[in-house]
């Protein structure tokens, strides 16, 4: 009887592990002229994933460049 209530439970925790869920891509993006920082936000649903797709997809969002003398670093994280 053990035997079988620990496999439903392990069973049940596997189950729950591979769960897709809704998250939310944040992403802040940093300005930076002549030693002045502006700093923006957004953020997007990524849909019904699992953590592991939303983390990877919400990363394509990092990104840093220097333009015309001005530095932007763009970081996401999921939420």
């Amino acid at each position: 009887m053990k035997k079988i209530t620990l496999l439903t439970v392990v069973l049940a925790g596997l189950a729950f592990a591979s769960c897709k869920k809704d998250y939310t891509c944040k992403c802040t993006t940093t300005t930076t002229t002549s030693g002045v920082s502006v700093v923006t936000t957004a953020s997007a649903a990524t849909g019904k994933m699992t953590k592991k797709d939303a983390e990877a997809k919400c990363n394509e969002g990092d990104a840093s460049a220097t333009v015309l003398g001005s530095s932007v670093v763009t970081a996401c994280d999921i939420s």
